[in-house]
């Protein structure tokens, strides 16, 4: 099997295509890979189809710069420094995007299943619930539930009375993406991948890929990560691309690292609350810096510094909070 490729964040969103469906690690504003988000916009991509267990800062900006077709999730925010993703909701209130609406834990099943291979897995969560309720069955309603789409299922949740005893219970679709994209603490030269703090939902989001980005704040050797394997996430195998790239989740937080900048992301949310609004933002922000190091530049040490994490407490102990 060969080993992953080392690249350029440039090169490794590169292989991405328009009308792919992508993942991404992380969770809300943690741990998101904010930099392959900004070259995602920069390189234009179109049509992307996003399906995650949860949306954050990165899909709302994806989607506020006409990436994005169709997002499958359960919400979309950037908790405490904004309440909600507004592009997403003025896209979906203008009817310029496809949505499908799930739980937390159906979205989370659909990256379970596909990661363990099985076509479904079931659940009695949200029966009863107008999550199931057949008029919020967006892409079905748009007929795109018709088998010509690997990426859309021929249903939304199917109702099966299972054989035990005889109950009903809902059998969640797979999900299997084209792409996910995470950022990590740590990843050796053959792909092993370690993360420190919460995992979230990671490993079922790289397993149920068909092809992996893994962008690191560091590349370190192979055998420091396997001195102590249960610390690693998963093995290189599932890794077709690494990319080193040091506050590469910036403005969202890597525990242990850095804190989320949370007057970066108000900022951001507060700026892009209309189409053109985004537009200012992102000019400054994304197409307005070349690549990461003029972004950083942008940002400035000082500013970066006042995020940095006290190792031996995992978060920084001088950032002005609330």
């Amino acid at each position: 099997m060969a080993r992953p490729q080392i690249v350029s964040l440039s090169e490794a969103i590169a292989q991405i295509k328009d009308g792919d469906m992508l993942t991404f690690g992380g969770f809300t504003v943690w741990r998101r890979p904010m930099a392959a988000i900004y070259e995602l916009i920069r390189q234009k991509k179109r049509n992307l189809h996003l399906v995650e267990a949860n949306g954050g800062t990165h899909d709302d900006m994806l989607v506020g710069a006409g990436c994005v077709s169709i997002w499958e999730s359960s919400w979309c925010g950037h908790e405490l420094y904004g309440k909600f993703g507004a592009n997403l909701a003025r896209k979906i209130e203008n009817k310029e995007i496809l949505y499908e609406d799930y739980s937390h834990i159906h979205a989370l099943y659909r990256l379970a299943a596909g990661a363990q291979g099985v076509p479904f897995l079931p659940t009695y969560s949200s029966m009863g619930s107008d999550i199931l309720n057949p008029e919020n069955d967006n892409l079905g309603k748009a007929g795109l539930r018709d088998g010509s789409s690997s990426h859309i299922p021929k249903f939304k949740y199917i109702t099966y009375k299972e054989p035990f005893t005889g109950s009903e219970i809902l059998l969640i679709p797979a999900a299997n993406p084209d792409w996910c994209i995470t950022h990590v603490h740590m990843v050796g030269q053959e792909g092993t991948v370690r993360v420190e703090g919460l995992r979230f939902c990671d490993e079922e989001a790289i397993k149920a890929s068909k092809h992996n980005i893994i962008i690191a704040e560091q590349i370190v050797p192979e055998e420091y990560l396997r001195r102590e394997p249960t610390r690693n996430l998963i093995p290189g195998y599932f890794v077709d691309y690494i990319v080193e790239l040091p506050w590469g989740a910036h403005p969202t937080g890597m525990y242990g690292a850095y804190e989320p900048d949370g007057s970066f992301i108000n900022n951001y949310f507060t700026s892009t609350r209309s189409q053109k609004g985004f537009d200012r933002w992102a000019e400054e922000w994304i197409f307005g810096v070349k690549d990461h190091q003029e972004y950083l530049a942008k940002l400035g040490i000082t500013r970066l510094e006042a995020l940095r994490a006290n190792p031996a407490l995992g978060y920084s102990s001088t950032l002005k909070r609330g």
